[in-house]
């Protein structure tokens, strides 16, 4: 989930807070785009089992 949306996620706008400065604090940030990979291949034909 993007950061931004994390304080409309969460009933308290503190705890919010509290738990982005504890995760982002010495963290590297990587914006992704696209479908995630588990998306991706949970639509993809699996193969037969024989």
């Amino acid at each position: 989930m993007p950061l931004e949306h994390w304080h409309s996620s969460l009933a308290d706008p503190t705890v919010a807070d509290a738990i982005l400065d504890r995760l982002i604090h010495n963290a590297h940030k990587i914006a992704m785009r696209g479908d995630s990979m588990h998306k991706i291949l949970s639509h993809q034909p699996k193969p037969d089992d024989h």
